[in-house]
């Protein structure tokens, strides 16, 4: 009999998450797959062209049946991301009311905010049957660092959220080991809690440089970032890196391309106008997933970097793996587990969260290094990503929780 699985998400296509390709994968397996989800509005803010409240509420992706639940767009600010947060917890509990379907296994696939959980939760409870959640952002710890708010009243009650849904779930994965042991400090029986690192698709994998024309084919080393520009990625430390190699005399030397949008990238922009740095920036539109590899084959290294807090030095950030499996050189301005597995994989070059000179440095050091040396360091990083973070290997490891 074939057996069925609700995939709770906040997030999911054309939404761009790792939990698209998860359920498809799913599909692939013989499961049937149902996901409940939100109106896509990440991370711009508002309704993506085409949905709505009336709009597309149904929709089938690869085989993987989706059901939209009203929320209110995340829009630009606190109070908007608040209510966006607070909107899919009460559709959810009024789906859960009235719903129909009849699953064997609740999946929670857990990126900010951990409310989205709780329907998950009450569902599974409802039908007793067993609740799995794939936590990738540790709460409250996520609410302290992102929003600042340290009111002992408001982390309070949230931590006992988060407590309630640990307790009510059957097995929790994290996509670290730091989380695991974050988790059971919590109280968490440590059976329970299992790493589950992240995979990359398919898609992600090395190819050759191809001529495109977003990212000129010139002299200058093209240093590309890929993903969403949020306060929290750190990105603050380009423009004051792309002001040292200017004054070090290699303005003209390198580019750094960023692909993708957030709540960031206007205060990005603002500061490279005022810095006089547009030179050395070239801003991409988002772009399809399916489409980053080609522009990471068309430039000569990769980098991500991390606000300076404990949080982030626990996370492995899902684009370190899309780096890895591409096979390309890496920079990077992280701590903790990204620097642990830079270093392990001999892939590139990490310097501590925010030190902006060393990242300058080290920019310098891979430009100067010679063609092979960097192939070498490509390589490293997909052979590392094989024995890490093999898709199928992981896949099959999920695969035995739900036999």
């Amino acid at each position: 009999m074939q057996k069925h699985i609700l995939v709770i998400s906040q997030y999911f296509y054309p939404e761009q998450f790792r939990i698209n390709d998860i359920c498809t994968e799913w599909v692939n397996k013989g499961y049937k797959v149902t996901v409940i989800t939100g109106i896509p509005n990440y991370p711009q803010g508002k309704f993506y062209d085409g949905y709505g409240f009336f709009k597309k509420r149904k929709e089938v992706y690869n085989g993987v049946n989706i059901i939209r639940i009203p929320l209110i767009p995340r829009g630009n600010n606190s109070i908007m991301l608040a209510l966006n947060y607070f909107s899919f917890v009460v559709s959810g509990l009024l789906w859960k009311t009235f719903s129909k379907i009849k699953a064997d296994y609740v999946f929670i696939f857990e990126v900010s905010p951990m409310t989205q959980a709780l329907p998950g939760v009450w569902y599974s409870k409802r039908r007793n049957i067993p609740c799995y959640i794939y936590v990738q952002d540790l709460w409250p710890e996520n609410v302290e660092i992102v929003t600042g708010i340290k009111n002992g009243y408001v982390i309070g009650s949230i931590g006992k959220m988060v407590d309630y849904i640990y307790k009510n779930c059957n097995r929790i994965f994290t996509t670290s080991e730091s989380f695991v042991e974050a988790i059971v400090n919590r109280g968490v029986k440590k059976s329970k809690v299992e790493y589950w690192p992240q995979y990359a698709e398919s898609f992600y994998r090395p190819l050759e440089a191809m001529e495109m024309e977003s990212i000129p084919n010139d002299d200058r080393f093209n240093i590309i970032f890929t993903g969403n520009i949020g306060n929290a990625q750190g990105l603050d430390i380009l423009p004051k890196v792309a002001n040292i190699l200017k004054g070090e005399g290699y303005g003209n030397k390198v580019r750094f391309n960023i692909v993708g949008d957030g709540r960031y990238k206007e205060t990005l922009l603002n500061v490279i106008k005022e810095m006089d740095l547009n030179a050395m920036f070239n801003f991409i539109e988002r772009q399809p997933a399916e489409a980053i590899p080609n522009f990471i084959s068309s430039s000569d290294a990769a980098f991500l970097s991390f606000t300076d807090n404990d949080l982030f030095n626990m996370t492995i950030p899902a684009k370190l793996q899309s780096y890895l499996a591409c096979g390309k050189p890496i920079l990077a301005s992280a701590g903790g587990e990204t620097k642990k597995i830079i270093a392990s994989s001999r892939s590139g070059y990490c310097t501590y969260t925010g030190d902006d000179e060393e990242l300058a440095k080290s920019i310098i050091k891979m430009m100067n290094l010679e063609e092979g040396e960097r192939k070498v360091m490509g390589e490293n990083a997909r052979i590392y990503y094989e024995q890490n973070f093999d898709k199928d290997r992981l896949l099959v490891k999920m695969d035995q929780n739900f036999q």
